[in-house]
């Protein structure tokens, strides 16, 4: 299994529900950023290993707070327990190990050809220090925080968004243009465009 680059600077990034969605970061950060993104999308994947980085290293360094909606709409509806909704049930369990940003950029960085079972992400969680236990493997067997992935979904679909993944600050896309978010350097600019990052800031 593999993990992200940066995995260390996230060790430390604390994470927290609030309503349908995971933030990361210090509360007090100036700016927030919405990252709408669905495990088994392969181009949130792609996003994640880039942009996604640089986010949550600004997030680190204290100057911004990222605000996750994870969606699940990619296993077609009709309340079923599949790869996206065991993923995002998944990821849910991880913000009580304290360990969210850490494991979310994992199960990305490992994400499967196919559909995410219980064992792959269970293998993933070995990968994350400190996240596989009795609650958090219950809690991915168990499917304890479905209600909550339904919860998501539905929060993400109120966005009006058609896709993932998507970027917004202030309510306004951030990187769509010319695949910047799927480039580091770019994704850098264009969120030091609208004010994140950058001295000072």
């Amino acid at each position: 299994m593999r993990t992200s680059p940066v995995a260390g600077r996230l060790a430390d990034l604390p994470a927290r529900v609030e309503g349908a969605k995971i933030v990361v970061g210090d509360p007090g950060a100036p700016r927030t950023a919405q990252v709408l993104v669905d495990p088994r999308c392969g181009y949130c994947a792609k996003f994640e290993g880039a942009g996604g980085e640089v986010l949550l290293e600004l997030a680190a360094e204290g100057k911004v707070k990222v605000e996750y909606l994870l969606a699940s709409f990619l296993d077609g509806g009709g309340g079923g327990a599949s790869g996206s909704v065991r993923a995002v049930n998944a990821l849910r369990a991880s913000v009580e190990a304290g360990k969210f940003a850490e494991y979310q950029a994992a199960v990305f960085a490992s994400q499967p050809k196919g559909r995410f079972t219980d064992g792959h992400l269970l293998a993933i969680a070995a990968a994350v220090p400190g996240l596989r236990g009795e609650a958090f493997d219950r809690a991915v067997a168990e499917q304890t925080y479905k209600g909550w992935v339904g919860e998501a979904e539905e929060a993400f679909e109120a966005t009006g968004a058609r896709g993932t993944p998507m970027v917004r600050v202030d309510g306004r896309a951030v990187g769509a243009k010319d695949g910047a978010m799927f480039d580091a350097a770019a994704f850098a600019k264009a969120l030091k465009d609208v004010g994140i990052g950058g001295e000072g800031v």
